[in-house]
């Protein structure tokens, strides 16, 4: 039996452009925190066109945006105002409550161009999911990188392969964007409960099996994995320790059903504070 298990990302159409969702599925719900994954594009937009994703509202989970090409304005509720560019870390921990949106800058709109990258969501320790709203924004080039024969690695978030990024995680955690030229191995992280890599382009073997981008892989716990590179490829490294289960309803995600319901109401009737300078629209709560 192979020490991995594949899962194939899902297509789902956020309104003008498609994304590969593997987290959570039927497979598994959680790889360590990470409680949710969309690869976003690769998508080229036309002039007077870009993301346009209106404030919504999120508790008890971070959010962790980092992009490949492209460039994303975030606005939240802490009033952060912050233009994401490829190899930047966008880290918003909502704990009790936070409201944000997502949306191509006005210059960029105007001429159009690429979005390419990964959204994920982390869930907080259950002992600290009510923390305080928090955002942190860390800079490409301060991201600490690793090189090994034919392997370049960039530590976004937590430790992983000897050093650590300075982002201000709540629990276990590792997350690396690697670069694997063709034939060089790489063995994730082993002093880490779960692991998983998501192939973003090119192609792997894990354990003899294929896996194409697009596709998840989660290793099976207490054994070591390894990974082999088919053709030169990227591919992103996460996991960290075991938070427990978790409720996931659109943007809420909690260990607690009731909490969920709350934010429901919360956000119905317009209780969540507002994005200054995003003031006039937002997403209504889903039927």
């Amino acid at each position: 039996m192979s020490v991995f298990s594949l899962i194939p990302g899902r297509t789902r159409d956020l309104g003008g452009f498609n994304v590969r969702r593997t987290l959570p599925s039927t497979r598994c719900r959680l790889v360590g925190p990470f409680v949710f994954w969309d690869h976003m594009g690769p998508v080229q937009f036309g002039p007077g066109h870009g993301v346009d994703v209106r404030p919504h509202p999120h508790i008890n989970l971070a959010t962790v945006t980092y992009l490949f090409e492209g460039e994303i304005v975030h606005r939240d509720s802490l009033g952060s105002d912050q233009v994401i560019r490829p190899g930047d870390v966008n880290w918003m921990t909502a704990g009790r409550g936070i409201v944000h949106s997502e949306r191509t800058g006005a210059e960029l709109r105007k001429s159009g161009g690429p979005v390419h990258g990964i959204q994920s969501w982390v869930a907080l320790p259950t002992e600290l999911e009510e923390t305080e709203p928090a955002f942190e924004h860390v800079a490409g080039k301060l991201l600490p990188e690793v090189r090994q024969p034919g392997v370049r690695l960039r530590v976004i978030a937590g430790a992983a392969f000897g050093v650590t990024a300075t982002v201000q995680i709540l629990s276990p955690t590792f997350y690396v964007d690697a670069r694997l030229d063709a034939g060089a191995e790489l063995a994730l992280p082993d002093d880490y409960a779960e692991r998983a890599a998501y192939v973003v382009e090119g192609g792997i073997e894990c354990d003899g099996q294929l896996v194409e981008a697009g596709t998840m892989a989660v290793a099976e716990g207490g054994v070591r994995a390894t990974m082999r590179a088919l053709r030169p490829s990227r591919v992103m490294l996460l996991g960290g320790a075991r938070v427990g289960e978790r409720h996931v309803w659109w943007n809420f995600v909690s260990s607690s059903e009731e909490r969920i319901e709350k934010a429901k109401r919360e956000w119905k009737e317009g209780a969540f504070p507002k994005v200054p300078g995003d003031e006039s629209e937002f997403i209504p709560l889903p039927p």
